[in-house]
C-alpha cells in the first residue's frame, strides 16, 4: 500500500463512525464524495477495494455497490483488467458541468426568490463564503476552494429541494476533480472570494432576484476562466 493510499485510506477510517449498522452503500458513496470535496482523493487514484473494506469496515459488496454510484455519478471509472480510479475530465466534461451547474444554481436561487426563506439557509451561505475569506486571509487555497464548494451548494439549497440539493453535490463533486488537477489554486479560486461575500450579503438582506441575476453573470464569467485555466493545466500535464 502506497504512502498517499494511506493517508486517504486513514482519513476513511477516522469517519467510518458515520457508517452505522444496517447502512446502505449510499453512506459509504457519500463518504467518498466528500472526500472528493476535500480534494483528498485526486483524479488518477486507484480505489482499491481491500484498503476500502479495511478502513471502513464494511463488506466488499457494500464497497462495490458504492463504487458502482460513484461511477454512475462519473466522479470514478472502471478499468478493464486495471480497478477502479478517481476520474480524470476532458474540456468537454467541464463544459458542460459549468453550464448545468448555472441552470441548476440560478434557477434554485430564482425558485427561492418566489418564498420565504429559512434564516438559517440564508446564514449558511454567508458563512461559507466568510470561511472563505479567511482561508484566503491565511494563503489556505484549497481551504478556500471547499469554502467556494460549499457557498455554491449553499445558495443552491436555498430552494429547499432535496432533489436540487442532490444534484448540486454531484455537481461539485464532479467540477472538483477538475480544480485538483490546477497546479495553481491561487488563481483558481481567489477571484471568487469577494464574490462570493457579496452574494451572502445580498442573500441575508432578502435581495433574492437581485442575488440571482449576479449569480447568473458570475457563474458565466467563471466558465470563461475555468475552461481557459483548465486547458492550460491539461496541456501542461501532456507535454
Amino acid at each position: 500500500m502506497t504512502a498517499l493510499t494511506t493517508t486517504w485510506t486513514a482519513s476513511l477510517a477516522q469517519q467510518r463512525g458515520r457508517i452505522q449498522v444496517g447502512s446502505t452503500a449510499e453512506r459509504v458513496a457519500d463518504l467518498l464524495r466528500g472526500q472528493v470535496l476535500e480534494g483528498e482523493l485526486r483524479p488518477g487514484m486507484q480505489l482499491a477495494e481491500e484498503p476500502l473494506v479495511e478502513a471502513l469496515a464494511v463488506s466488499r459488496n457494500t464497497v462495490r455497490e458504492a463504487l458502482q454510484k460513484l461511477s454512475q455519478e462519473r466522479l470514478v471509472e472502471h478499468h478493464r483488467h486495471r480497478g477502479v480510479f478517481v476520474r480524470r475530465l476532458g474540456r468537454d466534461d467541464l463544459s458542460d458541468l459549468c453550464g448545468l451547474r448555472r441552470a441548476v444554481e440560478v434557477g434554485a436561487v430564482r425558485d427561492a426568490a418566489a418564498h420565504a426563506v429559512d434564516p438559517e439557509l440564508a446564514a449558511a451561505v454567508r458563512a461559507a463564503a466568510e470561511s472563505g475569506r479567511r482561508a484566503a486571509d491565511a494563503g489556505d487555497w484549497g481551504a478556500a476552494g471547499t469554502a467556494n464548494a460549499q457557498t455554491h451548494l449553499a445558495l443552491a439549497a436555498l430552494a429547499g429541494n432535496t432533489r436540487v440539493d442532490e444534484t448540486m453535490r454531484a455537481l461539485v463533486a464532479e467540477m472538483r476533480l477538475a480544480f485538483l488537477v490546477v497546479s495553481d489554486p491561487r488563481a483558481l479560486h481567489e477571484p471568487y472570494v469577494e464574490a462570493n461575500l457579496a452574494l451572502g450579503e445580498q442573500v441575508v438582506s432578502g435581495r433574492l432576484t437581485e442575488a440571482a441575476d449576479e449569480l447568473d453573470a458570475y457563474l458565466r464569467r467563471a466558465e470563461r476562466h475555468l475552461l481557459d485555466i483548465y486547458s492550460a493545466a491539461i496541456a501542461a500535464d501532456r507535454a
